[in-house]
């Protein structure tokens, strides 16, 4: 049954490995349970409701996603969109936040219509394959960038923006757990990064830097204080529609980005076309327009799902079994709370690590392709942006396409998406 729906031995896998996979996806990104409803209960919603809507949300779509396209990709609730949901919609402007629900489901159902319409598919299909691998290789440079803040390896200095953290003990402590990893690696061990994040997890609890669970199991809270409560009408005011371009731009290139670097990873790209991508895109819609339905931000792609795939995860079972995983979540939250930063940082340092093989199929001699795909990938970490990389990667493409005489080699659909970038960017 399962080689029938997920195609295991076509895509070379198995059930132990995709399992493995998607607990792995899970434990790195487990932390959105926890982060989501801390930013989202700044706009006054109900934070107990907050937390059970995330896993509700992150563990049906991570469903869908699994079962619809068959594909290793996680979604959740997007980081950044649900910052720009609170503090520059909510708090910023004064919205409302059930208003501000009804723009983010406004949003979702454009981008349905986009997807059916197979817009944003003839959107991935006008990307030169140079920008391609610049996206995989900038998002592999932007989640090794959050690694290291996350181990604290990396902190803010005033002086130059970031610096060198404080050699703490937990510093080290994760130092030693990407050591680990990377030996693991290198000896061929399946299941090599999970056993870093568990390991350390462990040797964090022996060594009192973090406690272990107070509890195992708790009932969830109750969704009602913010399901279905969203202002549609009121989100339609000609005051929020620049809100709803900004949340359908930023989430078109965060998602686009995210499903091009984890699919060429997964070896899902086959000669510029990737397996099943109007599939992917269509869960990615749906899950949107589901998630403000319930009371959340933005859903969308994760590139956390790459560290699944850093495990082997190549199917929708590797999806599948991380969002069964977020459901369980909602009953067993002291037990994911005893994970720690420091225990997930090398996981995404290493899959940083992983993401950076294509590099050198960029030709960086040839300017024209060269510079674009350098702006890509370097922008991505240092405006802590995926869309960001792609507009600038976007702009100057078609820029020095035009002003060195061929604007034929260009793709109409990426000249109107340059176009966009731009206008979006002088807004």
């Amino acid at each position: 049954m399962l080689e029938n729906l997920f195609k295991l031995k076509d895509r070379q896998t198995d059930v132990r490995t995709e399992v493995i996979a998607g607990l792995t996806t899970f434990l790195t990104a487990a932390y959105i349970v926890f982060v989501n409803p801390n930013i989202l209960s700044n706009t006054g919603m109900d934070k107990g409701a907050l937390i059970t809507v995330t896993c509700i949300v992150a563990g049906l779509s991570s469903i869908l996603m699994g079962l619809w396209a068959n594909a290793p990709i996680m979604m959740a609730p997007g980081m950044g969109l649900n910052a720009f949901f609170a503090f520059t919609l909510v708090l910023g402007q004064g919205v409302a936040w059930q208003e501000a629900l009804g723009v983010v489901f406004v949003s979702g159902v454009i981008f349905l219509i986009l997807t059916f319409l197979g817009i944003r598919e003839k959107i991935v299909k006008a990307i030169p394959p140079s920008l391609r691998i610049a996206t995989s290789v900038g998002i592999g440079l932007f989640i090794a960038f959050i690694g290291m803040q996350g181990l604290g390896l990396i902190v803010r200095n005033d002086a130059v923006l970031v610096g060198l953290g404080t050699m703490n003990k937990t510093v080290l402590l994760g130092l030693l757990g990407l050591l680990l990893i990377v030996i693991l690696e290198i000896r061929k061990v399946k299941g090599s990064i999970l056993i870093g994040i568990l390991v350390t997890t462990l040797l964090g609890m022996i060594f009192k830097l973090s406690p272990f669970p107070a509890g195992v199991v708790s009932m969830p809270p109750s969704i009602a204080p913010i399901a279905f409560k969203l202002d549609i009408m009121g989100a339609l005011k000609v005051s929020l529609w620049a809100n709803i371009f900004s949340f359908m731009f930023v989430d078109l290139f965060d998602s686009l980005g995210t499903l091009l670097a984890v699919c060429r990873e997964a070896d899902l790209e086959k000669d510029g076309d990737i397996k099943d991508l109007p599939k992917m895109l269509s869960a990615d819609a749906v899950a949107t327009v589901f998630g403000s339905l319930l009371g959340t931000s933005t859903t969308t792609s994760y590139i956390e799902s790459a560290s699944g795939v850093a495990e082997g995860g190549r199917t929708g079972m590797t999806a599948v079994t991380t969002g069964v995983l977020f459901l369980l979540a909602a009953f067993f939250t002291p037990v994911i709370g005893a994970v720690q930063s420091y225990a997930t940082a090398p996981a995404l340092i290493i899959v940083g690590i992983f993401m950076m093989r294509g590099i050198g199929q960029i030709n960086f001699y040839d300017f024209e392709e060269g510079v674009p795909a350098f702006l890509t990938l370097i922008l991505m970490p240092l405006t802590y942006s995926i869309a960001q990389g792609l507009v600038f990667g976007f702009i100057s493409y078609a820029l020095i396409k035009v002003f060195v005489g061929k604007i034929r080699d260009l793709d109409p659909i990426l000249m109107i998406v340059a176009a966009l970038c731009l206008v979006s960017l002088l807004i």
